[in-house]
């Protein structure tokens, strides 16, 4: 039986849905024209006017706007309330550029809280249950998202934060810990720590939800069968609100968008032509109720497709499939599309864990790919491991995905940095070349 949150609006009809949008829509497109000069200007030079947004079938009259708009309006430029209204900030980690700064007003931090409560809810929380979070907190959406989700949703909340894994383990067993909130990776780390450990009678997880940072169907089953757990996906991003946008129910086929506040397409990121139900490309974003720093078709370089094929959770809100990747991590080496997913799922199929690193390279001008994986314990206790052999067969695996030689080193177990957060999985020295 299917658990909700709210269960009116979970399981509203989709012509309902599509109503809600449209009239939401329609007012908050005139909020922010008329409040945040940077998206009156984009407008006006499109020459599309409030009055012009009748509904949902008007939106792709509107601009795209992009993160570079959001650093070049730092900090202050899409702000829509008077700084005295908001009481938070939420940031990026600005790796790649200038920190994009998130705004919230009191109310925009109910709204992430309660989608981030029907997310636990859909993954089996009650108020029974110990929520173990171990997203990072401070500026990071992360922590703070699944901490108020949580505390929505009446659980024995766990502010864990990242890292100290010792202290994580502690807890978890002496606290009963239920649900596990972290990224994939790090739960990977977990779960290598617990059976190493052989603490897996005295772990009570039931189930787990992981994101900020791109995971497989295999990465899935991994971690399910390491932790024992049934292991949930979940999709947001700090411009949007934070973790909670989407989020998956049982069914694991795609993870549920929370039509009530943000409206998704799929546009073709070459052409920002909108593309039909079912086809692959750039995902998008329009939030329709916030309030401090409301975005308006903001493209998330997430590449992934929508279905509203019929939920057996009885949820109607459509589905995003996980994303397969972004355009701005897909790497061009040797003249191919690469995406570190696709090398995960070749080493997970081959029985590897998820400890890996990518290191791109060049040298003179022909560029160099090497993956280095860890042996899982099993692997380094065999006598009969053939570490040659295995490496022929993983370099014959990605060539077959990727349509490239690859080189491959299996290195010892706990020879690449383990990661309480986001994993760098990918080394790209090439960049060094490029300043």
């Amino acid at each position: 039986m299917a658990n909700y949150y709210q269960p009116v609006i979970e399981t509203m009809p989709v012509e309902q849905i599509q109503k809600l949008q449209s009239e939401r829509l329609v007012k908050q497109v005139k909020y922010v024209y008329d409040n945040v000069a940077f998206y009156r200007d984009k407008m006006d030079a499109a020459g599309v006017k409030p009055e012009d947004i009748k509904g949902i079938e008007d939106l792709h009259k509107l601009p795209f706007i992009n993160k570079d708009d959001l650093r070049d309006q730092y900090p202050y430029g899409l702000l829509a309330v008077p700084l005295s209204e908001c009481v938070r900030i939420q940031s990026t980690s600005g790796t790649t550029g200038r920190r994009v700064v998130a705004f919230y007003t009191q109310e925009d931090i109910d709204v992430w809280e309660e989608c981030c409560a029907r997310a636990i809810v859909a993954a089996g929380g009650t108020k029974e249950d110990v929520c173990h979070v171990c997203y990072g907190y401070g500026l990071f959406t992360g922590g703070p998202g699944l901490n108020g989700g949580s505390h929505k949703v009446g659980c024995l909340t766990l502010p864990m934060s990242s890292g100290n894994t010792e202290r994580q383990l502690q807890f978890m067993t002496d606290l009963g810990s239920t649900i596990l909130c972290c990224t994939p990776s790090y739960a990977a780390n977990l779960g290598e720590e617990i059976n190493a450990r052989g603490l897996r009678d005295q772990i009570q997880l039931k189930a787990g939800i992981f994101g900020a940072e791109p995971w497989t169907e295999e990465m899935r089953r991994n971690i399910e069968n390491t932790l024992g757990i049934k292991a949930y996906d979940i999709y947001g991003l700090t411009e949007i609100s934070g973790p909670g946008v989407s989020f998956e129910c049982e069914e694991q086929q795609g993870m549920h968008i929370q039509e009530d506040h943000f409206i998704p397409e799929i546009i073709n990121p070459d052409t920002g032509e909108v593309l039909p139900e079912g086809e692959i490309g750039e995902l998008v974003f329009t939030c329709i109720t916030k309030k401090a720093f409301p975005l308006l078709r903001y493209r998330t370089r997430d590449l992934c497709y929508l279905t509203r094929k019929k939920c057996s959770c009885g949820r109607t809100h459509i589905r995003m499939h996980k994303p397969m990747g972004r355009s701005d991590d897909m790497m061009v080496v040797k003249g191919v599309n690469v995406w570190p997913s696709q090398i995960e799922a070749v080493l997970l199929n081959k029985g590897y864990e998820a400890n890996y690193q990518i290191v791109v390279d060049r040298i003179g001008n022909n560029d160099t790919i090497e993956v280095q994986v860890e042996k899982t314990p099993q692997m380094a206790e065999d006598a009969s491991f053939n570490k040659a052999e295995r490496e022929r067969s993983i370099v014959a695996g990605l060539k077959s995905m990727l349509g490239i030689k690859v080189d491959v080193k299996v290195v010892e177990p706990k020879t690449i940095t383990r990661s309480e957060g986001k994993a760098v999985r990918v080394i790209d020295r090439r960049d060094l070349y490029n300043k």
